[in-house]
């Protein structure tokens, strides 16, 4: 990769783009994320999303790629590259306003009062949930509501009452992140809950690497969801009372039956 260099003028020209990629696959990337790539010159990421750019987009620039949770650290270099001249991409997967790197970056550059140093933008991309209800039919055709099962930076405790409030409000429920060899219990306790106000054959849709190598898509219910077989990589769709299964697609009609 050709290393960056500093230009005199860089205060007057910081630009910072934060894209979502979408889920993974190159035809999935939408034009307008394909040109802020084209036109960077450096690209931070999760090395993970950093695999999933075209290769010819990665040519010619400045790639650094880092593990997890070190997403501070990815702002920061950022928003430092961005201020010595450095035209800088920070990429996420799906949307990147969608547990994403947007709001960390934001929170840097206020952090630090740089705010209105750095010409920030941020490219919306195709995000997971809508990728897999894709896969999946029509899942969200009605209200519904999107829950990390991530107690990494969320108490558990709010997490189990949003989810209480969602099942009772007959909200359909997208689950992120709801299960890891770290966190091999909070789905399975999450289910538990649900089950108080949803009703054991309630359809769930699961969806692993949605448009990636790999792909799953399946249909259960309430009662039958292979905990086991979700992970990092999963997503997972809890219907509402009027969400029903069509074979291998779920349908959750656009309003309530009248009369």
């Amino acid at each position: 990769m050709t290393p960056f260099h500093a230009d005199d003028s860089a205060l007057s020209k910081a630009r910072l783009s934060i894209v979502g990629l979408g889920p993974g696959s190159p035809e999935l990337l939408t034009p307008q994320a394909r040109i802020v790539l084209e036109q960077s010159q450096a690209i931070l990421g999760y090395h993970v999303y950093i695999n999933l750019i075209p290769t010819e987009l990665l040519a010619g620039k400045q790639v650094l790629a880092s593990g997890m949770r070190r997403e501070v650290e990815r702002c920061t270099q950022a928003v430092e590259m961005a201020l010595q001249g450095v035209d800088t991409v920070l990429v996420s997967s799906g949307d990147s306003g969608i547990y994403g790197m947007a709001g960390p970056c934001l929170e840097v550059l206020e952090q630090r009062g740089m705010l209105d140093k750095v010409d920030v933008t941020v490219v919306p991309g195709i995000p997971a949930l809508a990728a897999a209800a894709a896969l999946l039919g029509a899942p969200l055709m009605h209200d519904f509501a999107v829950i990390s099962l991530s107690d990494l930076l969320t108490p558990w405790e709010r997490i189990l009452e949003r989810i209480k409030h969602a099942a009772r409000a007959d909200f359909v429920m997208v689950l992120y992140n709801p299960r890891s060899r770290g966190r091999d219990w909070q789905l399975a306790t999450a289910l538990e809950v649900m089950a108080a106000y949803l009703a054991p054959e309630t359809p769930v849709g699961l969806v692993r690497n949605a448009y990636r190598a790999e792909q799953e898509v399946s249909v259960w219910t309430l009662a039958t969801l292979p905990v086991a077989r979700v992970d990092m990589l999963s997503i997972v769709f809890i219907g509402n009372s009027q969400t029903r299964a069509l074979g291998a697609k779920l349908l959750t009609p656009r309003g309530y039956p009248l009369g």
